[in-house]
């Protein structure tokens, strides 16, 4: 391999994918990890239990550090400081069973060859700790994303402060003695967190803090940071603010994701990371979200411009999706490239995946292919894939219905592969690329349904909205939502299950299903990231986004019968009951599928083909 390091996954997989994960799941994804040729990863599990017992042996009670832990599903940003409490707490036996699970992860990532990133001390603390150590130097950062003190305002301690050092040291050599260790941590004390000065010896304190209570632990310490903080609040991470972090740890001890390279890459306008080594990440996904998506010419150009760069430190290349299970073809290709000299001809590498994926070569699956590589997954300039598609937002009159592709490309690519279906109709893989692509189609007809829906209302036309409103809630909504539900991978079912498998009781079971119902709708009590981490899972198409939708044709019906504007805050109080309901509604989703995808995509194709 052309470079040290291979690495896979971000922070916040670990909750949007890996949540509720068992032994069976983490191994087969182990296993492809080292298929994958992957060598750096996290084993991120069972840390709530080891800072369970050093928060309690430096004297904190136990609704103290229940307070502080959020629930399973959202435990990747209670790690990096931004939440705590919320749809927590965590049981006892949650924290049994992920010790349980590091223990057989750490094993079998090593085994294997792979050096495991382990967890360290960033500086943020529960409120707890105040009460035990009143002097103690530690001051709120302010509130994440769309949370307020309730559940955000996490307690950094000062770098100076002495129990800076005592607890990070301390937590890490529980750690390393409980796990082993290959030496590198991981530790993101900023993430989408402003620091509470801009002082560049401030910044420069921090770092050294978080590197010395490695150090403290283990000599041999490096320290992996993701580089995201500085392209998400490039306002406040000037090039004397990103050098001052980075140099208060000694050159070559710390390595830089640069997160989110093939769009934001962050190494060009800092002169390589100031020196500190890097790898040159593909973010790709976030929120888990489906939808077709890729940056391929980024992809296969960016690695080897940034190994060409000035005084390049670049040290490896990475996948860092927030969510998996969506668009295989850009994970391979990627991972293929951490292999590779130099560029890849990518119509002709897109054949031979077509047929590497469905076993057999097929002229129509190939050109279905190079079609959706030219299109969907070559998204060009600034390009951030969350799916904003009207079909996974709460409906209004201004939704965002740009492409960034021919949507005539997709219709056609799923023509294709439904011509190939009497050929290639055995092949999992291949079922499992027409559910997708159909679904694709299928948003996109969603979109248009809402154009006409949009333009009925707008122009008075009761009829043509009745029309369209009709069609989009009783017709095409339901036979979406047959479509996925003919497929294990896009059921709620099986999401909500494997949350409720890790259960040990009843009540656990309840707590765990809430848990996976927010993130994937509401994220937050009130919709504070709504439909942040939206999937197109059969249930969730059915009795959330088609309730809504159904709501807000309604709303206009009403308000072109009644001549009154529509008030788009009266709507958005209504729905919230809806979400809200959908979280609460307790109704069980089948794990299983139901039906054959190759009849109910044709029958799509038939009725909808443009």
């Amino acid at each position: 391999a052309p470079r040290r390091y291979r690495y896979y996954q971000n922070a916040c997989t670990q909750s949007y994918s890996f949540a509720w994960w068992d032994w069976a799941r983490w191994e087969r994804e182990i296993d492809w990890m080292a298929l994958s040729g992957i060598n750096l990863a996290p084993a991120f599990a069972g840390q709530e239990g080891v800072w369970q017992r050093v928060y309690r042996s430096l004297g904190l009670n136990q609704s103290e550090v229940d307070a502080y832990f959020t629930g399973p599903a959202f435990l990747a940003w209670n790690r990096m400081g931004n939440l705590r409490g919320w749809a927590g707490p965590l049981p006892p036996a949650w924290h049994l069973k992920q010790l349980y699970l590091q223990y057989r992860i750490v094993e079998r990532m090593r085994s294997l060859g792979m050096i495991t990133v382990l967890p360290a001390f960033a500086g943020h603390v529960p409120q707890g700790i105040l009460r035990v150590f009143p002097r103690v130097n530690a001051t709120r950062l302010g509130g994440w994303s769309h949370f307020d003190c309730t559940y955000s305002c996490t307690y950094l301690l000062d770098p100076e402060d002495p129990m800076f050092q005592v607890i990070g040291t301390l937590f890490l050599k529980e750690l390393v003695r409980e796990f082993g260790t290959d030496h590198v941590y991981s530790a993101d004390t900023f993430n989408e967190m402003t620091p509470l000065s801009s002082d560049p010896a401030y910044l420069s304190r921090v770092s050294n803090a978080v590197f010395r209570s490695m150090t403290g632990a283990d000599p041999e310490a490096l320290w992996l940071m993701q580089g995201w903080l500085f392209q998400h609040q490039p306002d406040f991470w000037q090039p004397a603010q990103v050098w001052a972090l980075l140099h208060g740890v000694p050159l070559g001890r710390m390595i830089v994701l640069d997160l989110f390279a093939e769009s934001k890459p962050v190494y060009q306008w800092t002169e390589s990371f100031y020196g500190q080594p890097f790898i040159w990440c593909m973010l790709h996904n976030f929120g888990g979200n489906h939808g077709l998506f890729g940056t391929v010419e980024a992809i296969n150009r960016g690695p080897f411009a940034a190994r060409r760069f000035p005084n390049s430190t670049m040290v490896g290349t990475g996948l860092v999706p927030e969510g998996i299970e969506q668009n295989d073809v850009v994970y391979e290709l990627m991972n293929e490239l951490g292999w590779r000299q130099e560029p890849l001809d990518l119509p002709r590498w897109v054949m031979r995946y077509a047929e590497r994926r469905y076993g057999a070569p097929n002229a129509a699956a190939a050109s279905a292919w190079r079609l959706l590589l030219r299109s969907v997954y070559n998204c060009t300039g600034v390009c951030v894939n969350h799916n904003r598609s009207p079909l996974v937002r709460r409906p209004s009159l201004r939704m965002d219905t740009e492409l960034w592709y021919n949507a005539s490309d997709v219709y056609e690519a799923w023509r294709l592969l439904l011509s190939a279906a009497p050929e290639l109709g055995a092949s999992p893989t291949f079922r499992y690329d027409l559910v997708d692509v159909t679904r694709q189609a299928v948003q996109q007809l969603v979109t248009e349904y809402y154009g006409s829906i949009r333009r009925a209302f707008q122009s008075h036309a009761l009829p043509e909205l009745l029309t369209a409103g009709g069609v989009l809630v009783y017709d095409l909504l339901p036979e979406l939502d047959a479509l996925l539900c003919s497929h294990s991978l896009f059921l709620l079912g099986r999401w909500l299950e494997s949350a409720r498998a890790v259960a040990t009781s009843d009540r656990e079971a309840e707590q765990y299903e809430l848990n996976a119902r927010n993130q994937v709708t509401l994220w937050g009590p009130s919709g504070n990231i709504l439909d942040y981490a939206n999937k197109q899972l059969g249930g969730l198409v059915l009795d959330y986004y088609g309730v809504r939708w159904s709501l807000f044709v309604s709303a206009l019906v009403e308000s072109l019968n009644a001549g009154s504007p529509f008030h788009q805050d009266q709507f958005n109080q209504a729905v919230f009951q809806v979400e809200r309901g959908f979280v609460y509604n307790e109704k069980r989703y089948p794990a299983v599928p139901v039906g054959d995808t190759l009849e109910i995509s044709r029958k799509l194709f038939l009725k909808y083909y443009p």
